[in-house]
C-alpha cells in the first residue's frame, strides 16, 4: 500500500450524517504533492450549503450523543486508537505524500496523535461534578458538567492527524458533536481518520467532515448560526483574531491555538551537546513548520560561536528530498509561498549583517518541489524580521545576549526553551517566561498528557492533559434545599 490506497474512492468525498457524499455542486479540490507540485488526487470541494448540512447533522445527533454512556464514548475512542495503531504505516505514508514530512517523522506523528484517542478514551469516564453542603447550611450545592454542544473544529496542514485527534478526542469524550474543516492542503489524513472513527462505531452525525477551498466563508456561515456553540482553531494569529470577532454575536466558546515565536535560550553554563541536540529537535521537527518550533536562538555571547558552529555541522549534514525516499531527513515545505517567505526572512537578516554559516537561498536543493535548505545564521540583529516574525522553516537565527531579558520581547507566548545547569535560574525562568509552555534542557514539550496552549497572541485554551476535556464542557449548578 502506498498511502493513497488507504482511502477508498468514496472516502474522498464529504462525510456528513454518517454518509460519504459528493459536494452539492459536484466540485472537486486538487491535493498536491509538495515534493514536486504534482496532483496526488482530488477530494470534494464542499459548498456553504454542505457546511450547513453538516451542522444540521451535528445538531440532530447532539442530544442522543450527550446521553450516551461515558464508557461507550470512551470505547469508541479506544477502538479508533487500536485501528490507527494497526494502520500506522499506511497513515504515515499518506501523510508524507500530502504534507511532505519524512515517513519516519510521520510515523512519530501517528504515535503522538493516536495517543490523544487513548488518553481521552480514559478521560471520558472521569467527568466530575460535586455535592456539598452550603457553608451557611440549610441547602445543598450540586454541580454537574455537560457537553458544550455542536462544535466547529478547524485544523491546520502541518500536523494533519495530531491536530485532528487533539480536538476530536476530547469532543467525543465530552459528548459533543462536531463539524471538522481540515486544511485544504492536507485533507486526506483527516478523511482517513473519519473512516476509522466510522469503523470504530461512532454514530452517524457525531463527526462530520467538510473539505473545502472556501475556508473563510465556511467559518463565517457556521459562526453566524446560533446552533453552533464552540469553535476550536489551530492556525495563524491573524485568522484567529477574525474567528474571535466572528464569535461575538452568538457568544460562542473558543479555543485558539495560534502562532508562536519561541525563544531558545542557551546560557553560558549549558551542556552544549545537550543544547545542540535539543535545538535539532526544537527547530527541525516537521522541517521547522511547527508553532512550537524554536524561532529565536538567544545564545550567551561566551558560547554563541561554538554553539553555532556545532549546530551548523548537524544541520548541514541533513539530506533534503522527498519524504518517502530512504535516507532523507528533511522534506519539502508545504508550498511555494512558504519557500518564498522563509527566503525573504533569511535574505533580510543577511542584508542586516548576519553571517550565513550553512544553507541559505543559494544552497543546493532538489530540482522540483518546495524545498528550502537547513540554514544557520550567526550575529543576527535583534530587530531583524526573522526575530520578530514566525519563520516556519528550517532556519536557526542566532542572536547573542548578555542578559536573558529579551526572551519575552514578542507578542507571542506559546512555547519556550532554555538550557542551563543552574537550578535557581531554572526556577526563575519557569516563573518569568511569558509562555504557556517552558522546556528546560529539552527540545520537545508536546505530550498528550500535558496541557498544550499559549498566552498573549498565541491564543487561549488548552488541549491535551486533564485540562483538554474542560474546553468541551459547561458547568451547571443546582441549588437544593436541605433539612
Amino acid at each position: 500500500m502506498n498511502g493513497l490506497d488507504l482511502l477508498a474512492p468514496d472516502h474522498r468525498g464529504l462525510f456528513i450524517a454518517g454518509r460519504w457524499r459528493d459536494a452539492g455542486d459536484g466540485g472537486r479540490l486538487d491535493v498536491l504533492d509538495p515534493a514536486d507540485g504534482s496532483v496526488l488526487t482530488d477530494v470534494a470541494d464542499g459548498t456553504l450549503a454542505d457546511a450547513t448540512a453538516a451542522l444540521d447533522a451535528a445538531v440532530e445527533a447532539q442530544r442522543d450523543w450527550a446521553r450516551t454512556a461515558p464508557r461507550e464514548r470512551g470505547d469508541v475512542l479506544r477502538r479508533a486508537y487500536d485501528l490507527v495503531q494497526e494502520r500506522a504505516d499506511d497513515i504515515a505514508h499518506l501523510m508524507s505524500l500530502e504534507m511532505g514530512k519524512t515517513v519516519k517523522e510521520a510515523r512519530g506523528e501517528v504515535a503522538y496523535g493516536s495517543e490523544f484517542l487513548r488518553w481521552f478514551s480514559e478521560e471520558a469516564v472521569r467527568i466530575h461534578g460535586r455535592w456539598m453542603t452550603a457553608p451557611a447550611g440549610g441547602s445543598r450545592l450540586l454541580t454537574m458538567q455537560k457537553p458544550v454542544g455542536p462544535v466547529l473544529l478547524i485544523t491546520p496542514w502541518n500536523f494533519p492527524l495530531a491536530m485532528g485527534t487533539r480536538k476530536i478526542g476530547p469532543a467525543i469524550a465530552a459528548g459533543c458533536t462536531m463539524v471538522v474543516k481540515p486544511a485544504a492542503q492536507t485533507p486526506l489524513t483527516m478523511l482517513a481518520l473519519a473512516a476509522i472513527l466510522e469503523e470504530a462505531g461512532l454514530p452517524a452525525g457525531v463527526l462530520n467532515v467538510v473539505t473545502t477551498s472556501r475556508s473563510k466563508e465556511l467559518s463565517e456561515t457556521l459562526q453566524a448560526d446560533d446552533r453552533l456553540r464552540k469553535v476550536s482553531f489551530t492556525g495563524s494569529t491573524g485568522v484567529g483574531r477574525t474567528l474571535v470577532r466572528q464569535s461575538a454575536d452568538n457568544l460562542q466558546r473558543l479555543s485558539m491555538e495560534l502562532g508562536g515565536n519561541a525563544p531558545f535560550l542557551v546560557f553560558e553554563d549549558a551542556d552544549l551537546d545537550a543544547a545542540v541536540e535539543g535545538a535539532m529537535l526544537a527547530k527541525m521537527r516537521n522541517m521547522g513548520e511547527a508553532c512550537t518550533a524554536a524561532n529565536r536562538f538567544l545564545v550567551h555571547e561566551s558560547v554563541a560561536e561554538e554553539f553555532g558552529t556545532r549546530l551548523a555541522e548537524r544541520m548541514g549534514a541533513l539530506t533534503v528530498g522527498r519524504g518517502q525516499d530512504d535516507g532523507v531527513d528533511v522534506g519539502p515545505l508545504i508550498d511555494e509561498k512558504a519557500v518564498q517567505g522563509v527566503g525573504e526572512l533569511v535574505d533580510d537578516a543577511v542584508s542586516g549583517g548576519a553571517r550565513l554559516v550553512v544553507g541559505g537561498s543559494g544552497a543546493d536543493v532538489p530540482g522540483k518541489g518546495y524545498f528550502y535548505p537547513p540554514t544557520v545564521l550567526l550575529d543576527v540583529a535583534p530587530q531583524a524580521r526573522i526575530n520578530t516574525e514566525e519563520v516556519f522553516g528550517p532556519v536557526a537565527p542566532i542572536t547573542t545576549f548578555a542578559t536573558e531579558d529579551r526572551a519575552n520581547d514578542t507578542e507571542y507566548g506559546l512555547s519556550s526553551y532554555a538550557f542551563t545547569r543552574d537550578l535557581a535560574r531554572t526556577i526563575r525562568l519557569a516563573e518569568r517566561l511569558e509562555f504557556g509552555m517552558v522546556g528546560i534542557n529539552t527540545g520537545l514539550v508536546s505530550n498528550p498528557a500535558a496541557p498544550f496552549g499559549g498566552v498573549k497572541a498565541s491564543g487561549f485554551g488548552r488541549e491535551g492533559g486533564f485540562e483538554g476535556i474542560e474546553e468541551y464542557l459547561e458547568t451547571t449548578y443546582v441549588a437544593m434545599p436541605g433539612d
